[in-house]
C-alpha cells in the first residue's frame, strides 16, 4: 500500500491545475441540485445529510492512499472524486428504487434523510405493516448485494481492456459497496438488519414506537462502540486512517439512530394534535394590504413587539410582512408605502393546513428553518402557528410523560 502524506497533499494543493478546481466546483454544484430533482421525481422531500461532505473527503483520501504513487497526486485526487461520486450514485440508486417500491405499496414517505450508510425514511405511524416492512427490508438487503455485484460485473467486463484506471476505480467502489452491504446485515437501526429487528420486536410487543426505540438504542450503542474502537486505534496503534474511518462510520450510525429516536419521541408527543389546536394567536390578521407601514409600526409593532404579520383580505391570504421587510424601506417613506407593496406574496412561503399534525409541522419547520407559518382552512386564514409554541408543547408533554 502506498504511503499517504498529508504534508505532501497540502504542499501540492496550490499547484493543482485550474481544471481540477473547476471540476471540484462543478461536482459540489451538481450534488446540491440532486435533492430538488429527486423531490420532483418521487414526490418525497429528500435531504442529504451534511456527513456526506466528510464521506467524500474520506473516500478521496482512501483512493489517494490505495492508488500507486506513480500517478501524480492531483490525478489520484480526481480519481478519488470519481470514486466518491460513483459510491454516492450507487447509494442514491438504492434509495430511489426503495422509495418507488414503498410508494407503490401505498406507504406515504414524508421525508428521506440520505446518510452515507443509506437512507432514513420518515413514515407516518399506522401507514405501514410488519409484512410490508419485512418486504422492504428484504428488498434493501438484496439491492445492496445486486448493486455491488453489478459494479463487480462491470469491472470484470473491463478487466481485459486498456483502461486500467477506470477498471480499478469500479473494482474499488464495488469492494467498498460490498462492505456496506455486509454492514447492513448487522441488527441495529437504521441499518436493514436493524429494521428487521424492529419488525420482530414489533410483532412481539405490538408497539411500533417501542420497537423503533429499542432498535435505535442498539444503533446508537454500536455507533458509540465504533467511535471508541477508532479512538483506541488512533491512540494505541497510531492507525490514523483506519481509526478515523471507524470514528466516522460510528458517528454517522449514532446520528442516524439518534434522529430516528427523536422522530419517534416527537410523534409520541404531538401525534394527536392538529395545527388548529396550536394556533398561537400572537399575530393579528391584517384586514387590508392598503395599510401603510407607518400605521403598522405605530399601531402594532411598537405596542405588541410582534415581528410577523399575515396580510389578508376577507380571510383570503395575500402575503406576510415582517420587521425585516419593513427595515428595507427608508423611514421617510413609511407613511406613504402600503404594506401590500413590500410584503412577501402568497405562494412564496409555506403554509399549514388546519388538519396537519403538529409533529409533521414541527419537523417541516425545523428542516426549513421556518419560525412561523400561516394556518389555512378551506383557503381561508385562521391564524398563525409558531415553532417556539410547538417546541414548548413538545417539551411539556415529554416532561409529563404524555
Amino acid at each position: 500500500m502506498a504511503s499517504f502524506s498529508w504534508k505532501e497533499t497540502i504542499k501540492t494543493m496550490p499547484h493543482m491545475s485550474a481544471r481540477l478546481w473547476s471540476y471540484l466546483t462543478a461536482t459540489i454544484a451538481s450534488t446540491m441540485k440532486i435533492g430538488p430533482v429527486l423531490n420532483r421525481m418521487l414526490g418525497v422531500r429528500l435531504r442529504l445529510h451534511p456527513t456526506w461532505a466528510v464521506a467524500f473527503i474520506l473516500i478521496i483520501a482512501m483512493v489517494v492512499t490505495e492508488f500507486p504513487e506513480a500517478y501524480p497526486l492531483w490525478q489520484r485526487i480526481i480519481l478519488g472524486i470519481a470514486a466518491s461520486l460513483l459510491f454516492f450514485i450507487a447509494v442514491g440508486i438504492r434509495e430511489i428504487i426503495l422509495n418507488f417500491l414503498a410508494i407503490n405499496r401505498g406507504i406515504p414517505l414524508q421525508r428521506v434523510t440520505l446518510f452515507a450508510i443509506g437512507g432514513l425514511p420518515q413514515i407516518p405511524k399506522g401507514d405501514t405493516r410488519p409484512l410490508i416492512e419485512l418486504l422492504m427490508v428484504t428488498a434493501g438487503l438484496l439491492l445492496n448485494l445486486m448493486i455491488a455485484g453489478t459494479l463487480y460485473a462491470v469491472h470484470s467486463a473491463l478487466v481485459n481492456t486498456t483502461n486500467v484506471i477506470i477498471d480499478g476505480i469500479i473494482l474499488w467502489t464495488a469492494y467498498l459497496y460490498f462492505l456496506l452491504a455486509l454492514f447492513h446485515f448487522i441488527p441495529v437501526f437504521p441499518l436493514d438488519g436493524g429494521r428487521l429487528l424492529r419488525v420482530l420486536l414489533w410483532k412481539l410487543t405490538g408497539d411500533y414506537d417501542r420497537a423503533t426505540n429499542i432498535a435505535s438504542w442498539a444503533g446508537q450503542g454500536l455507533g458509540f462502540l465504533l467511535i471508541v474502537w477508532g479512538i483506541l486505534l488512533l491512540v494505541l496503534s497510531r492507525q490514523w486512517f483506519n481509526g478515523l474511518t471507524l470514528i466516522f462510520v460510528g458517528w454517522v450510525l449514532y446520528l442516524a439512530a439518534a434522529q430516528s429516536r427523536r422522530q419517534t419521541a416527537l410523534r409520541e408527543a404531538l401525534q394527536h394534535i392538529a395545527a388548529r389546536d396550536m394556533l398561537s394567536g400572537e399575530s393579528p390578521i391584517i384586514a387590508t394590504p392598503q395599510l401603510t407601514i407607518g400605521q403598522l409600526v405605530r399601531d402594532c409593532i411598537l405596542v405588541t413587539g410582534q415581528r410577523y404579520f399575515v396580510v389578508a383580505e376577507e380571510g383570503k391570504l395575500l402575503g406576510v410582512i415582517t420587521v425585516s421587510d419593513i427595515k428595507k424601506v427608508p423611514k421617510k417613506r413609511w407613511n406613504h408605502t402600503k404594506i401590500g407593496r413590500v410584503m412577501t406574496p402568497a405562494g412564496q412561503f409555506r403554509t399549514a393546513s388546519a388538519q396537519q399534525s403538529a409533529a409533521s409541522l414541527l419537523e417541516q419547520m425545523d428542516e426549513l428553518g421556518i419560525k412561523r407559518m400561516p394556518v389555512l382552512e378551506k383557503d381561508r386564514v385562521i391564524g398563525v402557528i409558531s415553532r417556539d409554541s410547538l417546541n414548548r408543547l413538545k417539551k411539556t408533554r415529554v416532561e409529563l410523560g404524555m
